[in-house]
């Protein structure tokens, strides 16, 4: 697929190799690209008449992966094409021979993914391949939730904030904007469920959604203590390892602080993935109005997210 220019075959002599693509090189190397593109293949339109052909599909996906992975608006991406070597050699594509797909069309290929709920079979995928290359969830899951922030500005054309998002409180400060929701293996750190809501949301509200069923333990943050009703019924096997909550009223004894200690360092392992996602990709604050459109984005990012922490056992294949 890919061409083949001046750059790319040795023309800049003392060219070193940049983190941006040595991580572009090693996705390169791990994705699935053939099995992606077959999923989305039924809904990408086909060449008719003599009028301009599609642009192909496996290129449209690497685009749609770069705005996730450096988190670029649709006019952004084209520019960081036309911009940056490392992702025109990711894309294939040689300016000596074709333009950068423009903006319209990198929207119009988004559209397409998420009017048909793409976001979430691409995550499906991801996860069976994984499992197939021996990555596989195992008995514990850890439950947590993030907060990514929307626009709070009442300065556009409707003179108000996007009616899918709401407002809460964490700690003294307010936030506005969405929650990710997800279930994360206690062994690999892989994302295994994925749930989207407004803001103001309690994390607790979505814990059965974020159970596969057959856990034997539950770790989690005192967000989700006290619903073992709901962890039984969906989760009969599993044992309660989410950290004790204390009050004003009702301190923690030592015993129990120790026991939080404990339970913290497996816990703690779901903030890499969320620092993957919010750090490394930049996902802290919504691009889109409307909880669809981003929820298709979360559910991207989560696939790009398991890529990128199952990365070394991947290329080690």
């Amino acid at each position: 697929m890919k061409q083949q220019s001046l750059e790319a075959t040795g023309f800049e002599k003392y060219r070193k190799k940049t983190r941006k693509e040595q991580f572009l090189d090693e996705m390169e190397q791990i994705i699935p690209w053939k099995e992606l593109c077959e999923v989305i293949e039924p809904y990408y339109p086909t060449p008719k008449g003599p009028g301009r052909k599609p642009i192909g599909l496996e290129r449209m996906l690497r685009i749609h992966f770069l705005q996730h992975w450096f988190e670029l608006s649709d006019p952004a991406a084209e520019e960081a094409l036309y911009d940056s070597r490392a992702m025109r050699l990711f894309v294939g594509i040689d300016l000596g021979n074709e333009p950068v797909p423009d903006e319209t069309t990198i929207c119009n290929f988004r559209h397409l993914m998420e009017r048909n709920n793409l976001g979430d079979e691409l995550f499906r995928l991801v996860n069976v391949y994984l499992a197939e290359n021996g990555m596989k969830v195992n008995r514990g899951t850890i439950v947590d939730a993030t907060i990514i922030n929307a626009p709070s500005s009442t300065k556009n054309k409707e003179k108000k904030r996007d009616p899918d998002m709401h407002q809460t409180r964490k700690g003294n400060q307010w936030y506005f904007g969405m929650k990710a929701h997800i279930g994360v293996d206690s062994k690999t750190k892989l994302i295994h469920s994925v749930a989207v809501t407004p803001a103001n949301v309690h994390d607790s509200q979505m814990l059965e959604d974020l159970l596969h069923g057959d856990e034997t333990r539950l770790w989690g943050d005192s967000a989700y203590a006290g619903h073992k009703a709901s962890l039984r019924d969906h989760a009969p096997n599993a044992k309660d390892f989410t950290q004790k909550k204390g009050s004003r009223y009702r301190r923690l004894t030592e015993a129990e602080q120790s026991a939080n200690r404990y339970k913290s360092k497996t816990r703690s392992r779901v903030e890499h993935v969320f620092g993957v996602m919010k750090r490394q990709f930049g996902f802290t604050k919504v691009r889109y109005r409307g909880l669809d459109k981003n929820a298709h984005c979360v559910f991207t990012k989560c696939a790009l997210v398991n890529l990128v922490l199952a990365k070394k056992q991947l290329l080690a294949i």
